[in-house]
């Protein structure tokens, strides 16, 4: 079938298509419709039927015969080892795990904190939450203390399942100090913390509260799976709030299950038994749908890598675990691209590399810039394909459907709407604008299955946040337009359109002219406050490695290029070179941040970012040419 086949039979009918869908997935109870909206616009799918995740990860692939497929490589050039589990393993290791965790209470409903490194143990960690109907909560392995212990408040967990350290390039990170100083902070305290002690770090264990993981499960007896509602929730996933208090997405398990199935098969092209590598971190969402659930549920073989794009050791490393891993397909964020292109900017190190395994591959988490799309696709010699997606949808809004058709890829526009999308482009008062017209992007309601269904513990803040600004519709927050064919552009969050002497820009748009620039490796543009025409734009560029030009004649050939591709009307002046971006550790540029850096208001340094240091560079570098202005 064709893409507008398949769109076509979603648009004719939402609920059969969607019924139709779930047959894939095992139930104990199936369902017998597929939504229901008797609470909108809090809408639940699968009412009344049953089914347990792990189960539909795990055990059916080893039931089904296929236990000595592999069903996770672990490679992790920190620690220089490599070492695969087949699904027979892992439906034993994770059993063994449930049934250690049942033995100490941990049931239906229970509530788990994982806080891990990339190891395979966090894996299974989810993995043998969800066998027991136990909902888990990710926290990003070395997240500061105070933050680990906000979620530990909110989400009120049993346990915390940890280890002893993480490893980043050069340095170890212990956890012990840092999961120590959260449950000192937090009010509500964990009954229990099993701990994987690592190697390059040890740990002191509380006695009472602390057991080694090796000894947990030691003698446990395997759990079975336990059939949980539809609209239970699998887990909750912290993301950051404007207000300063994360707000825990809560995912429902059954439109999960349907949505990732048929998420691997048609939009990543993902068969069972392919190898499919999604370059991120379980404390992401990316993490849960594509590290562990999307390509488990597929019956493909994930893999779990422990390094980053350059530094371990080189920018040549994920050429080499495309490579030696035989990977079909490959999900990462642009920013991870920019910086090997950084290091490496005619991309010669994959001479050394046979990646001719590799079909296709995807970018998300930001705006994938044109520069980045060509650049990779060159090296690669494969279709890159941009999509965009959230947090709360757990899966892609639009993308370009490989598993079904390979469409025209539009440099700039991750492609079309997925069913179960029904994407408009709304006026501040909610009314649809002409195609091609920048607007505020809604999804009409109902959302499709797999997206969150509300907030943890926060219902109202869930309708406030986003379902009241356009009654009838999910607010993205991103702010786009929709060409004559149907393509989907996504320019900017929409803090970030702004209002140039009564001219709404993208800043989107001037970034995709200064990354065409040769010599500027990534950048991103923000709207600083201007007495006169009420904001102008300021851009940051960082430059190749090898790049030995004089600063300012870079400078002048990018503010020239932005006046020439998007007009005087920019007022674009303004542009600092600058070492690095302040990012947060999935690869989002921090840029309500620097706005305010730039303003000279007062700023919370967030949470989630890699290196608070750069926040002090970028400041320097503003102070340089005399901001914030006085």
């Amino acid at each position: 079938m064709s893409y507008k086949a398949v769109h076509d039979a979603w648009k004719a009918d939402p609920e059969g298509f969607w019924l139709r869908e779930a047959a894939r997935i095992d139930w104990s109870v199936p369902p017998t419709r597929a939504l229901d909206d008797s609470r909108a616009p809090l809408y639940a799918w699968y009412p009344g039927a049953e089914a347990n995740t792990c189960w539909n990860a795990v055990d059916r692939h080893v039931e089904a015969g296929h236990g000595e497929r592999i069903a996770i490589i672990h490679d992790s050039p920190v620690t220089d080892s490599v070492s695969r589990i087949t699904y027979a393993e892992l439906r034993d290791r994770v059993a063994r795990l449930a049934g250690a965790l049942a033995a100490r209470g941990i049931g239906r409903g229970d509530r788990v904190i994982i806080y891990m490194p990339m190891v395979p143990e966090a894996l299974e960690a989810m993995l043998a939450c969800a066998r027991l109907g136990a909902v888990h909560s990710v926290v990003f392995g070395g997240f500061a203390a105070h933050e680990l212990a906000v979620r530990i408040d909110d989400f009120t967990p049993k346990a915390i399942l940890s280890a002893s350290c993480g490893i980043e390039p050069g340095r170890v990170v212990p956890y012990g100090p840092l999961l120590e100083d959260a449950i000192s902070q937090a009010r509500h305290a964990p009954e229990f913390c099993v701990i994987l002690e690592r190697p390059q770090a040890q740990v002191a264990l509380t006695p009472g509260r602390d057991i080694a993981w090796a000894d947990f499960v030691a003698g446990a007896a395997p759990a079975p799976c336990v059939p949980v509602a539809a609209t239970d929730p699998l887990y909750v996933l912290y993301t950051s709030g404007t207000t300063g208090q994360p707000k825990g997405v809560v995912r429902p398990s059954g439109g999960h299950m349907v949505a990732l199935h048929w998420s691997m098969e048609n939009i990543y092209g993902m068969r069972p038994g392919d190898v499919f590598w999604a370059a991120s971190d379980v404390g992401w969402v990316v993490g849960h749908s594509y590290i562990c659930y999307g390509p488990l549920l597929m019956g493909c073989t994930t893999v779990v890598f422990e390094g980053k794009p350059v530094g371990t050791p080189d920018a040549a490393t994920f050429w080499r675990v495309i490579r030696d891993h035989g990977v079909r397909a490959f999900f990462t964020a642009p920013t991870a691209f920019r910086a090997i292109k950084r290091e490496d900017p005619k991309g010669e190190m994959i001479a050394g590399y046979d990646t001719s395994c590799l079909q296709a591959l995807f970018l998300a988490g930001e705006r994938a810039d044109p520069d980045t799309i060509e650049w990779a696709a060159k090296v690669l010699g494969v279709p890159v394909i941009d999509h965009w997606w959230q947090t709360e949808t757990g899966w892609a809004i639009a993308a370009n459907p490989m598993g079904i058709e390979a469409l025209p890829v539009k440099l700039g526009s991750p492609t079309v709407a997925m069913p179960g999308y029904d994407i408009r482009i709304l006026d501040e008062g909610g009314h649809e604008v002409p195609r091609g017209t920048l607007g505020a992007v809604a999804v009409k309601l109902p959302l499709p299955p797999g997206t969150l269904s509300t907030l943890w513990n926060a219902e109202e803040r869930f309708v406030k946040s986003y379902l009241s600004h356009f009654p009838g519709y999910y607010e993205t927050g991103d702010a786009g337009y929709v060409d004559e064919e149907g393509y989907i552009y996504i320019m900017a969050r929409t803090d970030d359109v702004i209002n140039v002497a009564g001219h709404r820009l993208s800043t989107g748009a001037m970034e995709e002219v200064l990354a065409a620039h040769p010599d500027v490796a990534e950048c991103a543009v923000i709207g600083i406050a201007d007495a006169l025409k009420g904001q102008l734009p300021m851009g940051f560029v960082c430059l190749n490695r090898g790049c030995n030009r004089e600063h300012s004649e870079v400078i002048r050939e990018c503010i020239a290029m932005v006046r020439d591709q998007i007009g005087p009307v920019a007022a674009f002046k303004l542009t600092v070179v600058v070492e690095r971006l302040p990012k947060t550790r999935s690869g989002k540029i921090l840029r309500a941040t620097m706005v305010r850096i730039a303003n000279g208001e007062a700023f919370r340094t967030p949470a989630t970012i890699d290196d608070p240091a750069v926040l002090d560079e970028i400041r320097s570098n503003l102070s340089e040419i005399g901001y914030p202005a006085r």
